[in-house]
């Protein structure tokens, strides 16, 4: 019976996915801060964040725990054959290897990650199974794929025919060397720019937090990380207190764009803090923006970091380097609502 459960769940995220229709930033209302109040709410970094968070409210909206909310919906992304950048369909490392990271946590603190993990559709469920079955917060690598096809995964070749071809293209001029930017090429559009790493058409993350409404929180974070990154490189994503973290007592905060300047401040924990501190979400992610901008000041004009931040009674607020970063809100009174976060610089995407 579970089996049959699963597979009609992994059905419906499948639709879901192909369903939907695509959204463009362009009708986006530019807002660092939605006011809470509303009770429970789902938030999520991109476009593809609206599908994503109306596959959550299937469970939030019905009274649902939010880690179970986030689970379920950021596997609409991961299964989306359109989605270069989560899942099972994202763009090959170097080696022409999909490797993937995600990690999920709960507002009580307890949490679990993997990263590097090949072979498995879904990293956020093995990221789950972390959390709940082992002793551990991080698996990684042959480790990650070894415990998952422990647990019943199904093991997979995730390398698609479209992002096979998009790998090839690249390697016509590839140098097996780190190369700023590179991330920046659709491979796969006849070499046509993707703009700055980390941008509107170069991300990597989707982060999904959600609010029931007693104010217990949960957050979910998962990626198949940069195009053509180096074999074993790992972004913030999983790496808790990064690309994630949630706390009951204050609230909750994810990540998008460059990992590791994100990794480099702590960024999610960061925000949380300044939370705790006092700050609104929107302040505590303005702030965190502005500490990696003060840090590598020259670096961060090419490149982009956005964070969303949800607090336990339902604002949200979000706050980028570049222009170009948005994010969905979900809550009862409306379903599909995207915003553009406001941003440090007022540049704009090629």
């Amino acid at each position: 019976m579970s089996d049959r459960r699963d597979f009609l769940k992994s059905s419906l995220l499948v639709a879901s996915a192909l369903a939907l229709p695509r959204l463009s930033r362009a009708g986006a209302a530019l807002s660092g801060t939605v006011p809470g109040g509303v009770g429970a709410r789902v938030v999520s970094t991109w476009d593809f964040g609206i599908p994503a968070n109306q596959a959550a409210w299937t469970v939030l909206g019905k009274g649902g725990k939010p880690l179970d909310a986030v689970e379920t919906g950021v596997q609409v992304p991961e299964s989306d054959l359109h989605n270069h950048s989560v899942g099972r369909a994202g763009y090959p490392d170097r080696d022409g290897k999909v490797t993937l990271d995600a990690s999920i946590m709960d507002g009580d603190g307890r949490c679990g990650a993997v990263a590097a993990l090949e072979h498995i559709a879904h990293p956020i469920k093995v990221a789950r199974k972390v959390m709940e079955d082992t002793p551990h917060v991080l698996l990684v690598g042959d480790g990650a794929l070894e415990f998952a096809l422990q647990e019943g995964f199904t093991r997979e070749d995730l390398l698609t025919p479209e992002s096979a071809k998009a790998w090839h293209e690249w390697l016509k001029q590839a140098k097996y060397t780190p190369v700023a930017n590179s991330e920046n090429i659709d491979y796969h559009r006849s070499l046509q720019s993707l703009g700055m790493p980390g941008g509107k058409n170069n991300h990597d993350t989707i982060g999904m937090l959600a609010v029931d409404a007693n104010g217990h929180l949960a957050g979910a974070c998962t990626t198949s990380g940069m195009a053509w990154k180096m074999h074993g490189r790992v972004g913030d994503s999983p790496i808790i207190g990064a690309g994630l973290y949630v706390d009951n007592e204050v609230g909750a905060a994810t990540s998008t764009g460059v990992g590791e300047e994100v990794i480099r401040n702590a960024g999610s924990f960061l925000v949380v803090e300044l939370m705790r501190q006092g700050r609104s979400p929107q302040e505590a992610c303005e702030e965190a923006v502005r500490r990696i901008v003060k840090k590598r000041p020259e670096a961060t004009k090419d490149m982009q970091v956005g964070f969303l931040a949800l607090r336990r009674d339902g604002e949200c607020g979000a706050f980028a380097i570049q222009k170009g970063f948005t994010y969905a809100v979900c809550d009862a009174q409306k379903q599909d609502r995207l915003l553009a976060s406001p941003s440090l610089y007022q540049t704009t995407y090629t």
